[in-house]
């Protein structure tokens, strides 16, 4: 996992998420399941050129589907990062 593009997938915005930018300077993101957290600070650094102070993680199963039959399918497994950047630094996403 060395290419920045592969480790960050996309930007999870929910209350939460936002709650967590205005408060802590924390910023959402989905990342690989694959990648640990020197990988996404070392993602985060170089591709916001912000500094990170911490990053933590959680690996959520996807959820069960069925659409009108009695197979059920599944979504994604899927994996969050909170990035927590240094104080008076910001990463405007909007």
């Amino acid at each position: 996992m060395k290419d920045i593009y592969q480790v960050i997938k996309n930007v999870r915005m929910s209350e939460k998420a936002t709650f967590l930018q205005e408060t802590n300077n924390e910023v959402t993101l989905e990342v690989d399941r694959k990648a640990n957290k020197l990988e996404i600070k070392q993602a985060v650094e170089q591709l916001f050129g912000k500094t990170v102070v911490g990053v933590r993680t959680a690996n959520y199963d996807g959820k069960l589907r069925r659409q009108r039959r009695a197979d059920a399918g599944r979504t994604n497994h899927w994996k969050k990062a909170i990035v927590r950047l240094k104080e008076g630094e910001s990463l405007d996403l909007i």
